[in-house]
């Protein structure tokens, strides 16, 4: 898959950082000319994805939220959001619709269900006490000019 355009960027996992990180990924996805409910989609996925760094890897400190978005060939949106938080001991376990490690904090457990339901695929890569990465990938519909 040939990577046509891509961008990075990093920042402190604070709650108030996540509408920042779903607008900047729908900024730099705009050039594609998705639709509004495919950008809606991917701001949604993406902020699901950082809300889980925050709540959830770094729990009770902040740590760094590293985003990277891509756009291969073919209108493929790749986009990995990762961080060095405390990992992901059962990956099937968290995904399952209603498990959360934060009940306290009444927290749905839908992170994962809600990516799922808004992207063509979510993979996870985690390592205990290393961090987690998890990869959204989704395919935009090719919109032809009328020019």
């Amino acid at each position: 898959m040939k990577i046509l355009n891509e961008m990075s960027l990093s920042f402190d996992s604070r709650s108030a950082n996540e509408g920042f990180a779903r607008s900047a990924a729908a900024a730099f996805l705009a050039q594609l000319d998705p639709t509004v409910g495919e950008l809606n989609e991917i701001r949604t996925a993406v902020s699901e994805a950082v809300t889980n760094c925050v709540v959830h890897a770094y729990r009770d400190e902040i740590g760094k939220i590293f985003i990277k978005v891509q756009i291969a060939q073919g209108n493929i949106v790749i986009i990995r959001i990762r961080d060095k938080g405390c990992g992901i001991e059962d990956i099937d376990r968290a995904m399952e619709p209603l498990y959360t490690t934060a009940p306290d904090q009444e927290r749905s457990g839908l992170g994962f269900s809600v990516m799922q339901s808004f992207t063509d695929s979510v993979k996870v890569r985690s390592s205990v006490g290393h961090g987690t990465t998890v990869t959204l990938t989704k395919h935009l519909s090719l919109r032809l000019s009328n020019g």
